[in-house]
C-alpha cells in the first residue's frame, strides 16, 4: 500500500491524498461504510459502488470469525470473493467487540478469552491468532489486536492497558512479518494508538507506533465515553507525532461534525456505524441539519426526501412516504434512510477534499458545521 500526500490546507492540518492498494485507489479524506458481518446493513454492493460511491468498506474480525467462520471464508477465496466487493476492504481486529463483552471475557498477557455472544462458546484471541484470522479474511488493510480502553478509565488502568496493547503490537508485527497473504495480493498492517485521554500516554503510544514504520496508523479509544473536546485534543496530540507521509485513521468516529473536525486536525480515514444505525432509527443527516423522519410533521410532506441529496433515493421518494415506511417498520424505509445517510457522508468527505484542494477548506468547514448542527 502507498500513500501520496497531494494537498495541504494552509490554514489547518487538513490534507488530501491518495491511498493505492491492490484493489484500487482511495481518495482521502474518506469515510468507510461499516460492513461488520461482510455486509453493509440493508445496502446492496451495487448501491454502495454506483450510488453512494463508496471506495472502501469494513469487515470485522470478531463477527466474521464467529460467523460464517474462517473455513468458509478461505473456501470462498477471502472476503472480497465471498461478498463480491472488488474494491479495498479494511478489517478491525475485533478488539473493540471483545472488550465490549466485559461480563464475558477475561484478559491475560497471552490474549483475551471470551464467550461468543451467539451461543456462549469459549474462544481465545491472541495477537498471533488475530493476525492469522485477518490473513484468512484477506482485507487490504488489517488492524493490530489491542485493548480498547474505556474513555472514563483512570490513569493507572489506562497505563496498564497501553502497556498490554504495546506488547501485543510487537507480537502482531512479528506474526504478520513471518506470514504471507493467502490470496495473491498484498495486505498492510496498521498499529493503533491508545492511551485514553491522558496526554503523556497518547504521546508515548504515538511515538511507539511511529517507530514501527507501518503503511498507515490508526487512532483508537476515542468516542468511547470521553468528552468531545478531549477527543479533539487527543487527535491533535497524536497527529503532532504520527508520520505526515502515512495515512491516519480515526476509528469509530462519528457524526458529520466529528468528521469535519477530524479532517481539520489531519485525519484521513474514518468509519462509523452511525449512518446506517441512525438511519434504521429514522434519522437522516443532510447538509442543512438532521431530520427525524418519525416526527408527525412529515406525515403529509410530499417533497423529496432530500432535494439536495446525492442518492437516487433522495428524489425518487417523498418525505411522507419515508415517514410512513419507518412508522410501519417496513424494511424499505430502513434501506432508504441508510442509503441516503451513506451517500451524504461520502459526499461530505468528497466535498471536504474539494475545498482542501481549492484552498478554502476552513471557511467552508465553519459554515458547514453551523448548518449540520441544525435540527429540521
Amino acid at each position: 500500500m502507498t500513500f501520496e500526500l497531494q494537498y495541504n490546507d494552509t490554514k489547518s492540518n487538513a490534507r488530501a491524498g491518495l491511498i493505492t492498494t491492490d484493489h484500487g485507489v482511495i481518495e482521502t479524506p474518506i469515510f468507510m461504510p461499516v460492513g461488520t458481518q461482510g455486509t453493509v446493513k440493508g445496502v446492496h454492493m451495487t448501491e454502495l459502488k454506483e450510488d453512494t460511491k463508496a471506495q472502501i468498506i469494513l469487515g470485522n474480525t470478531y463477527h466474521l470469525y464467529l460467523r460464517p467462520g474462517i473455513q468458509i471464508l478461505e473456501q470462498a477465496g477471502g472476503l472480497h470473493k465471498f461478498n463480491t466487493w472488488d474494491r479495498p476492504i479494511l478489517t478491525d481486529s475485533g478488539g473493540f467487540q471483545v472488550f465490549s463483552l466485559s461480563d464475558n471475557r477475561k484478559l491475560h498477557e497471552e490474549g483475551a478469552e471470551f464467550r461468543s455472544h451467539l451461543d456462549g462458546s469459549k474462544h481465545m484471541f491472541t495477537p498471533e491468532k488475530v493476525m492469522d484470522i485477518e490473513r484468512s479474511i484477506g482485507a487490504d488493510i488489517i488492524m493490530a489486536f489491542d485493548e480498547c480502553c474505556p474513555g472514563d478509565a483512570d490513569y493507572n488502568y489506562a497505563k496498564q492497558s497501553l502497556g498490554l496493547t504495546e506488547r501485543w503490537l510487537d507480537r502482531c508485527f512479528a506474526r504478520f512479518n513471518s506470514t504471507e497473504p493467502k490470496y495473491g495480493y498484498r495486505q498492510s498492517l496498521f498499529p493503533i494508538v491508545q492511551g485514553c485521554v491522558y496526554t503523556d500516554l497518547r504521546q508515548r503510544a504515538a511515538e511507539n507506533v511511529a517507530r514501527k514504520g507501518a503503511d498507515g496508523n490508526a487512532i483508537g479509544g476515542l468516542a468511547v465515553g470521553e468528552p468531545t473536546d478531549k477527543m479533539y485534543e487527543m487527535i491533535e496530540v497524536v497527529n503532532d507525532i504520527l508520520p505526515k507521509d502515512k495515512p491516519r485513521y480515526l476509528m469509530g468516529v462519528g457524526t458529520p461534525i466529528n468528521l469535519l473536525e477530524g479532517i481539520e486536525r489531519g485525519i484521513d480515514m474514518f468509519d462509523c456505524i452511525m449512518p446506517t444505525r441512525n438511519g434504521r432509527n429514522g434519522q437522516l443527516f443532510t447538509r442543512f441539519g438532521t431530520i427525524n423522519m418519525r416526527n408527525k410533521k412529515w406525515e403529509n410532506d410530499f417533497s423529496p426526501v432530500d432535494p439536495d441529496g446525492h442518492s437516487y433515493v433522495d428524489t425518487l421518494y417523498s418525505k411522507a412516504y419515508l415517514h410512513h415506511l419507518i412508522k410501519a417498520k417496513e424494511m424499505l424505509g430502513l434501506q432508504i434512510a441508510s442509503i441516503h445517510n451513506l451517500a451524504f457522508y461520502l459526499w461530505l468527505v468528497k466535498e471536504a477534499r474539494a475545498h482542501i484542494i481549492a484552498g478554502d477548506f476552513t471557511t467552508w468547514k465553519s459554515g458547514m458545521v453551523r448548518q449540520l448542527a441544525n435540527r429540521l
